[in-house]
């Protein structure tokens, strides 16, 4: 039944059914156990860190996660539940049909309906309901020198955009709209490194290529969208938006001052070099 989704998919290439603890409940054919059980570890840790960040996409009492996209290069990853404690993960090349793929995961996932129920073998709680509020009260303006210009004119620009945070290739924030104050953007920063590390380790399962180039990363929740973004040298992006933004033009604005912030970036590097 998995099987399907690659047979009946033009451009489709894999896909695995795992638990929420990373072990492997299927895959299709053409994936060696290696490579099944690091998709399956890197989905894991996907779908904990997309939940985790829940409370930056909006304050809402519903903060359910719907889906996360992964774009690179040469291919797609797409990661949807399945039941609960179970997931769907799938490849596919880069001009697959979107709407196609989409349509072939969630009929797999109620067509199996139960039988894709995974209870977690340890309990633990939901990461984005313990201490999400917590981290949005704690929210203040951001400091003299950590406000960035470029990224709120982009957030004005667009209806419906809500906050943008610059990362370094070291994880660490460089900058954010105003609104992120510096424990907010420590605490996404850390989920958002971890987001992207997993991103890239699915560079394989995507277009079997080890090296291909991460794009972005989008995380959608039924009130919000989170997105990460590549920004030049190991940087990129985090932003997050209000359900009805439209994301590519709000992804557009962004990537337009990218170079901006990069090149300031480097003179902020090379005159610490100086001093």
């Amino acid at each position: 039944m998995v099987q399907d989704i690659v047979d009946n998919v033009p451009r489709a290439r894999h896909a695995v059914v795992l638990s929420a603890d990373g072990i492997t409940r299927g895959a299709t054919d053409g994936l060696t156990a290696e490579d099944v059980r690091t998709i399956s570890a890197a989905m894991a840790g996907m779908q904990s860190l997309s939940r985790a960040t829940a409370h930056f996409a909006g304050r809402s009492q519903d903060r359910q996660w719907s889906q996360t996209i992964i774009e690179f290069a040469h291919g797609w990853v797409f990661l949807i539940g399945a039941g609960q404690g179970a997931y769907l993960a799938a490849a596919a090349e880069s001009d697959v049909d979107m709407q196609q793929i989409s349509f072939r995961m969630h009929r797999l996932v109620a067509r199996l309906g139960n039988n894709l129920t995974a209870a977690p073998r340890v309990t633990a709680g939901d990461p984005a309901a313990g201490g999400g509020d917590a981290a949005v009260r704690r929210e203040t303006p951001g400091s003299a020198g950590f406000v960035l210009a470029e990224l709120d004119q982009a957030i004005a620009s667009v209806p419906g955009a809500r906050h943008a945070l610059l990362l370094g290739a070291d994880g660490l924030p460089r900058g954010a709209s105003a609104g992120i104050g510096r424990d907010l953007a420590d605490t996404i920063s850390a989920a958002m490194t971890g987001i992207h590390a997993y991103s890239r380790a699915t560079a394989p399962f995507a277009s079997g290529l080890l090296d291909d180039e991460w794009r972005q990363t989008v995380i959608e929740f039924q009130h919000g969208w989170i997105f990460l973004i590549a920004a030049g040298d190991g940087a990129f992006l985090a932003a997050a938006a209000e359900p009805d933004c439209d994301i590519e033009e709000f992804t557009t604005r962004l990537s337009d001052v990218i170079p901006t912030l990069i090149a300031r970036q480097v003179t902020q590097a090379e005159r610490v070099g100086d001093a």
